[in-house]
């Protein structure tokens, strides 16, 4: 893999850094069994997660993952600090940049603001999602996952599920699926699915069509409406009927023997009854497993250009 400084997007990845840091992953799975669970691979260096907005799965792993590497963490509360009171985003690297900081991951409501905290400091900067952009970290172990569980993702199809047009795990998780040889479709409601002249991939409108294609995972997205001005769909049992895993819907997921996945958290009742995370094929916790494996992966190829004197 080239020296990267940076994570920002899937796009800018060659197929040689995605399958590098995916093989990777899987060593750094395996040393997470030991009992001792910590490399000094980035002994020395800092790692300080900046998360403009709230996370608990992606947060947690990254600092899970940099501590299992021996790095010191420090975090920043946005609403504890002089954010709130209105400091820019620029004033704020000025700041992260006096700290000399080797690894900034950043989590943003506006698209775009990781890769300009990337281009005005020397450190490593990983997006862990901006808007509805990019969240690279998460196609990396959704990737992860499906290889994992059948042995590689080429000539798999995925069908992804709910609401496409906010959702930036849709775009990352797709984009590298597809690069990896996966066949990639959309179901959900109209108003929330981009035409495939816009995006390349198939749309289904009905639950009945998706299975007729014969995917291998399901894999459902959390309706965002903190990100919708206007419903997009009457009310949440509505959706759950329409486009939820429901447990008539889940009895046929198991006859056909499909995995089911989702990025957290999940709406119960919603994208998901109960009874789907305790299928036999449901991997949402082993998505969760492989987060720390894979974004250990990711800071260690990435190469901070802070060197301390």
């Amino acid at each position: 893999m080239n020296s990267r400084k940076d994570l920002l997007t899937i796009r800018a990845l060659s197929d040689e850094d995605i399958r590098t840091i995916l093989d990777s992953a899987s060593a750094m799975k395996e040393l997470l069994t030991k009992s001792v669970k910590k490399v000094p691979v980035l002994k020395g260096k800092s790692v300080l997660t900046l998360f403009y907005e709230p996370s608990t799965r992606t947060h947690s792993s990254f600092e899970v993952a940099a501590k299992r590497l021996s790095a010191d963490v420090t975090s920043f509360t946005v609403s504890q600090s002089s954010v709130v009171k209105g400091e820019s985003v620029h004033d704020t690297i000025d700041t992260l940049q006096a700290m000399k900081m080797d690894y900034i991951i950043v989590r943003h409501k506006n698209s775009g603001i990781p890769a300009v905290i990337a281009r005005h400091t020397r450190a490593s900067v990983v997006n862990a999602g901006d808007g509805a952009h990019a969240h690279p970290s998460q196609a990396f172990l959704d990737a992860f996952t499906i290889r994992e569980k059948y042995g590689s993702i080429a000539g798999r199809r995925v069908v992804i599920v709910g609401d496409i047009l906010h959702s930036r795990v849709a775009r990352s998780t797709s984009l590298i699926l597809k690069r990896l040889g996966a066949e990639v479709a959309y179901l959900g409601p109209g108003s929330l699915v981009p035409l495939e002249r816009h995006t390349g991939i198939p749309r289904f409108t009905h639950f009945d069509d998706a299975f007729s294609w014969r995917p291998d995972v399901i894999y459902l997205l959390r309706v965002q409406n903190e990100r919708m001005d206007s419903p997009f769909f009457p009310n949440a049992r509505e959706y759950h009927r329409v486009y939820g895993v429901t447990e008539e819907r889940l009895k046929r997921i198991s006859d056909l023997d499909l995995a089911i996945m989702h990025p957290g958290p999940v709406n119960r009742g919603v994208e998901l009854c109960d009874l789907a995370m305790e299928y036999r094929n449901c991997l949402v916790n082993k998505q969760v497993e492989n987060g720390v494996a894979a974004r250990m992966s990711i800071l260690y190829h990435l190469t901070p250009h802070t060197r301390q004197v």
